[in-house]
């Protein structure tokens, strides 16, 4: 099967957008301040960016809201040079989080759990854009490199067929989208937090944590 260069189409879009003179209007769900910085300026220029920020994942509720008062923070900071970028999110729900992880609590990072994980997050994002018309939808979530883009991407695909909404193709840590994350990262003072959000990957990062400790006594 031929590998698919989501980079690639994104910048055929965004050259399109940019020849038409067209800025459309786009709600990004951010999973985290760090990932939303490169991804925020990479986009704003062609693009009227609302920032959605909907994790139910994250653990415990005092993580959550941290995260989401450092993502309004770096909104803020970003605004003050002149961008227009607006915040919307949904509170907290860590219920439904743990249906759809019932029984995955165990799976390594990048298993069943996280796919379920991306879906639940972009499910929401898909059906928010759809009602209140957004033109694209999209996630920060393929900037890091433990994320798999491929399956992120399958996942908005059907979300746009079933919602009818625009999905953009992307694959953020391309164009060391990555690295630029982390200099902002530095720039604005991000707190960069050490695991990715829920109990069970805050159990494992302790646990490696610890392990990592071990061997450098």
């Amino acid at each position: 099967m031929e590998k698919i260069n989501y980079q690639k189409q994104l910048e055929k879009l965004l050259e399109q957008l940019k020849t038409n003179g067209e800025k459309p209007t786009l709600l990004l769900h951010s999973c985290c301040a760090p990932c939303s910085s490169y991804v925020i300026e990479y986009l704003v220029e062609f693009f009227k960016i609302t920032v959605y920020y909907y994790n139910p994942n994250i653990f415990p509720k005092e993580e959550h809201e941290k995260r989401k008062a450092e993502q309004k923070r770096l909104i803020g900071i970003m605004n003050e040079s002149g961008k227009q970028i607006t915040f919307t999110d949904d509170g907290y729900d860590e219920q439904t989080f743990k249906l759809i992880s019932k029984g995955l609590e165990n799976d390594s990072e990048g298993g069943n759990r996280c796919t379920k994980c991306y879906e639940l997050r972009l499910d929401k994002t898909a059906r928010k854009a759809a009602i209140q018309k957004f033109d694209y939808f999209c996630t920060t979530l393929s900037v890091s490199p433990y994320k798999n883009a491929k399956k992120i991407n399958d996942i908005g695909k059907i979300l746009e067929k079933k919602y009818n909404a625009k999905y953009l193709i992307s694959d953020f840590k391309k164009r060391e989208g990555y690295k630029r994350s982390i200099e902002l990262s530095k720039q604005y003072e991000l707190y960069r937090q050490e695991y990715c959000g829920c109990e069970s990957s805050l159990k494992q990062a302790r646990k490696m944590q610890k392990k990592e400790d071990d061997i450098a006594k």
